[in-house]
């Protein structure tokens, strides 16, 4: 992906804080800087859990979650790395080797477990990731819902949708 392509997709910052969810858009460059994204994460105070939701060109999505260790991700796809920068810095954090070609299978890498602790334990995370038939937003929708926070998720990006026009 070259500088001049635009990438579309969305990046929302989730936040779950004494119970309620709070759901808020990310800058545009967390779409493609995979550091722009970690360091607006790590920006949201916060003392229950915050993670970051990013659908990149409808491609494939990637979940950010920052601790105090580092960071936890996981790429829903990891042929996307042989055409976007994102998805090659998300391989290099998890020091993984991207693919040599694209294949018909999807390869998420990263924690399948990273929502684990808030509703979603790793083998379910897993079949939605491996759901083809579904767009990154389908996905992560079915994530949000699964997870407690599908209004607010659906809220946010029905608002981003009426400004973007």
């Amino acid at each position: 992906m070259s500088e001049q392509d635009p990438v579309t997709g969305f990046a929302i910052a989730v936040v779950r804080e004494e119970g309620k969810w709070r759901c808020t858009a990310m800058e545009s460059s967390a779409l493609t800087e995979l550091d722009a994204a970690i360091t607006e994460l790590r920006k949201t105070r916060s003392t229950g859990a915050v993670f970051g939701l990013l659908d990149v060109d409808d491609q494939f999505f990637i979940i950010l979650r920052p601790g105090p260790g580092g960071v936890q991700l996981l790429l829903s796809d990891s042929a996307a790395a042989l055409d976007y920068d994102i998805a090659a810095d998300a391989l290099d954090v998890l020091r993984v080797e991207a693919p040599a070609d694209y294949d018909d299978e999807v390869w998420p890498e990263g924690a399948l477990d990273i929502l684990a602790d808030i509703g979603l334990p790793a083998p379910e995370l897993q079949v939605i990731v491996g759901e083809v038939d579904l767009y990154p937003d389908e996905q992560l929708q079915i994530i949000a819902q699964r997870c407690g926070f599908a209004d607010e998720f659906g809220k946010l990006l029905d608002a981003m949708d009426s400004m973007a026009q």
